[in-house]
């Protein structure tokens, strides 16, 4: 062994068990912000071959009040092709000082996702320790085995928001003599120390601060720094494969996880038969996908390879049942059956875009979508939901790329970027103000894109819970006698309306004779909040316009003292308009406002807070009424 590299695994050996974990001991700058320290935490993987591979996790943290207890869990995932060993756990109080211990014999083993998982062979052994004073430590180790050597877990320095760490520290050693990859990811958040020497590494993060999860920040993954790594041959479950380029993976992928799954059954065949599909592509696909839906559900299932494996689609299609692998994969197996060939696409669903390194192959995503190449572009199809709509996905599947698989290639795909005008919501209200200080409005809405996503949990309720679900979007108002009506999902053009007509009182205000009331009811001004110290990254997570047009009806006996001047402000966030007129004895108002998709720098949040501050004060107009 190298002499430096023994000496670093040396020392950081013994820096485990001599570090003073009392409390007295953490840096002072540490303490800021966090609930919970990282104190020490250390992880040894030793690749013994292409099929073995050995974790040793080292680990203390210290838990500073209450709301650090989430970090307090001990949670160990297996399967079974993992064994787990070696597992000890103390409790010391805030001098450092050893009050209790554990075993594996505590720990409670359960499956990995009992609540909503039709069947799951991973599972989890888990200790919950609550205390009544604070502060502590739990200082724990475990050893892993596995015979999978695809997944190599990625560095990072922190654990989530509101913890700080003092020491963190990955060691690997690969003894496999297989080459394995790496990929440092460095920026101004904290910095990565490593040494690569031959087939040993070492990578560290140290005195790493606490960080908030402050509004309107990317996911947390997407601003750290860290170092990801991948072998060139790995392992799944006895099935050997490449990955030192992407088409290898893909054909390694699809002939033994997708293909043996995937048999055009007689019984599939005459099913597909009997919808006699005609037309062009698009309608056949489209006839195929609503059938699909209409019967099947999803379920999660934690079977097969790694988690990675569909189940049978002959058993999709006997039982009418499961997850997003399971579900895409009957699909593109329906497709198949009317000679319509497809991709299934590994994605990485987030509300943040995390995508595919074209020259970093490595196992990566946590979803499955399709993709069917026609002559008029691609179709995108999501497999999971029984109401989204044809053709459309979800805004956390947008703006990236997926690993393309069929039977013959392998390709990274973007996926489609909805224009703002695509996310729309379009608003078109008549408003009527009442002698008693009240509105009546009669409104009609229609979402679009991202926004037809937040809108769809709506068309699943029955009308008192629509109503109820209205009451709570539109609090701001003193709601009386509201009626939803026509609640509709167009399933074909990824629209969703609704109308709604209500009464709110106290909606105006009487100065003497005269009257003054907010020009737009239908408007929750935004938190704008400046954050002077941030910290982070500000992301607008898509782009969208909304569109909003009022007609207000003066009363009888008043007059408008005054129509407001039109407004038009534009920023690099996007553009807003305001413009009044009067048509037939109404103010005709109509607010327009564009939002673009980015992640900016944090020194820019000051410049979008005062865009939106803006935004709010025109939301805000009031008009005079006086008596005539």
């Amino acid at each position: 062994m190298n002499k430096f590299f023994s000496f670093i695994l040396f020392s950081f050996s013994a820096l485990l068990f001599s570090q003073n974990y009392a409390v007295s001991a953490i840096p002072e700058n540490l303490l800021h912000k966090a609930n919970a320290v990282v104190r020490n935490d250390e992880t040894i993987i030793d690749i013994n071959a292409i099929d073995n591979m050995v974790q040793t996790y080292n680990k203390t943290i210290t838990i500073l009040n209450k709301s650090g207890e989430n970090f307090s869990s001990i949670r160990i995932p297996y399967d079974k092709s993992v064994s787990v060993s070696n597992i000890k756990v103390s409790i010391l109080d805030q001098n450092g000082k050893v009050i209790k211990k554990y075993s594996k014999s505590d720990f409670i083993d359960a499956s990995h996702s009992p609540s909503f998982s039709f069947y799951d062979d991973n599972r989890i052994l888990f200790l919950n320790y609550m205390s009544i004073t604070y502060p502590y430590s739990i200082q724990y180790s475990y050893t892993t085995e596995t015979r999978n050597t695809v997944f190599m877990p990625d560095f990072f320095p922190i654990d989530g928001y509101n913890i700080s760490t003092e020491k963190n520290s990955l060691v690997i050693n690969n003894k496999s003599g297989i080459k394995l990859r790496t990929k440092v990811h460095e920026n101004d958040f904290a910095k990565i120390s490593f040494t690569e020497n031959g087939q040993k590494y070492f990578y560290s993060f140290s005195n790493v601060p606490a960080v908030e999860d402050e509004p309107r920040s990317p996911s947390l993954n997407e601003f750290l720094p860290r170092a990801e790594f991948s072998l060139d041959q790995f392992s799944l479950e006895g099935k050997q494969g490449n990955l030192t380029q992407w088409n290898e993976f893909g054909n390694w992928f699809y002939q033994n996880l997708i293909n043996p799954v995937s048999e055009v059954t007689p019984a599939l065949q005459a099913e597909v038969a009997a919808l006699n599909l005609t037309g062009s592509t698009h309608d056949k696909v489209k006839k195929l996908y609503q059938y699909m839906q209409s019967k099947t559900r999803y379920v999660a299932i934690m079977e097969g390879i790694g988690g990675w494996k569909p189940m049978l689609v002959e058993d999709v299609r006997k039982k009418g049942y499961g997850d997003c692998k399971a579900l895409t994969n009957y699909m593109r197996t329906l497709l198949k059956a009317a000679g319509i060939k497809s991709y299934y696409c590994r994605i990485k669903d987030d509300r943040s875009v995390q995508k595919y390194d074209e020259n970093f192959p490595k196992m990566f995503g946590n979803h499955v979508i399709l993709m069917v190449p026609t002559e008029k572009g691609n179709i995108w199809l999501e497999n999971t939901s029984q109401e989204i709509a044809f053709n459309h996905l979800n805004y956390t599947s947008l703006n990236r790329n997926v690993m393309a698989i069929s039977e013959d290639e392998i390709k990274l795909v973007n996926t489609p970027t909805y224009k703002p005008e695509e996310s729309s919501e379009i608003l078109n209200a008549e408003v009527k103000l009442n002698p008693d200080n009240s509105i009546n409005v009669d409104a009609k809405f229609r979402f679009s894109g991202a926004q037809y996503d937040f809108q769809m949990p709506l068309t699943s309720l029955n009308k008192d819970e629509v109503k109820e679900a209205l009451k709570e979007r539109f609090y701001y108002l003193n709601m009386e006698n509201l009626e939803a009506n026509n609640v509709t999902n167009n399933r074909d053009e990824a629209l969703i309306n609704y109308e709604v007509k209500l009464q709110a009182k106290n909606y105006s205000k009487k100065l003497g004779n005269d009257i003054i009331l907010r020009v737009m009811p239908f408007l929750d001004l935004m938190q704008t909040t400046s954050h002077g110290d941030r910290k982070l990254p500000l992301e607008v997570y898509f782009s969208y316009q909304d569109t909003y047009n009022f007609s207000l009806e003066i009363p009888e006996g008043y007059k408008l003292a005054e129509v407001p001047k039109s407004v038009q402000l534009n920023s690099e966030f996007g553009n807003y308009s305001l413009q009044f007129s009067m048509e037939n004895g109404k103010l005709v108002t109509q607010r327009k406002i564009t939002i673009l998709k980015n992640i900016y720098p944090k020194e820019k949040f000051k410049e979008y807070i005062e865009f939106r501050k803006k935004t709010n004060n025109l939301d805000n107009t009031k008009i005079l009424l006086t008596k005539i």
